[in-house]
């Protein structure tokens, strides 16, 4: 396949975007732009320097000193936040409700980015995210919208924190996803929605695998 293009891939919490994202990342041979984590590490950020996420003072000064790197180990992707690897701090359902929270605020949005379009300056990515096609790359090759219902988000994220030894309770999770869902569709800047000609693929029936290949084979129609 023709390398060079930017793939923007968007969607609510648990639609399955990161793990499709690496997956199809790695089968084009494409850098993965885990948007998401950029902005939860930016939370981390936040909450070590004790700071108000919604106080906009703080955020400027948190923006003009942020430091965050994505690199790729053993086709793992680390995050790292002052040089710091915060892969797996920043992976815990508070961290993804104060990610929502601090991302709310212009400067620190500007800041992640000039960060998130630097590293695509060259193409050849597959960039993660809920305002990817919308906002960061409006002009990207190619826009899917991966969605799912509540419920089965829920589940997902609930397997998910169990077998990284997290106590959770199932009715808490789909709580905190129906509060993100409204969190991000509702704020005032780049909220959560679907950019007019993305594709959108309802993933509650399909396993990764299969909205893998739905996505490379919308891709290769277009003569890639």
């Amino acid at each position: 396949m023709k390398k060079g293009y930017i793939i923007a891939i968007d969607g609510p919490s648990g639609a399955g975007k990161s793990t499709v994202s690496q997956r199809v990342a790695k089968k084009l041979g494409y850098l993965y732009l885990d948007t998401g984590a950029m902005y939860r590490a930016c939370a981390l950020n936040a909450v070590q320097l004790g700071m108000d996420l919604d106080d906009l003072s703080s955020a400027e000064r948190l923006a003009k000193n942020l430091k965050i790197e994505l690199t790729k180990k053993n086709d793992q992707l680390k995050v790292l936040l002052n040089r710091k690897d915060v892969s797996k701090e920043i992976r815990t359902p508070e961290m993804g409700m104060k990610a929502s929270k601090i991302s709310r605020h212009l400067p620190v949005r500007e800041k992640l980015w000039e960060l998130q379009r630097k590293m695509a300056e060259k193409g050849g990515i597959v960039a993660e995210g809920r305002d990817m096609a919308t906002v960061v790359f409006p002009d990207a090759d190619f826009k899917f919208y991966l969605t799912a219902s509540p419920e089965v988000r829920a589940k997902r994220r609930y397997q998910e924190l169990l077998e990284k030894g997290h106590k959770v309770n199932f009715e808490e999770i789909l709580k905190e996803v129906l509060n993100r869902d409204e969190q991000d569709s509702k704020r005032e800047l780049a909220p959560l929605k679907k950019a007019e000609e993305a594709i959108e693929i309802d993933t509650s029936g399909l396993d990764i695998d299969q909205v893998v290949e739905k996505i490379i084979e919308k891709i290769a129609e277009q003569g890639i």
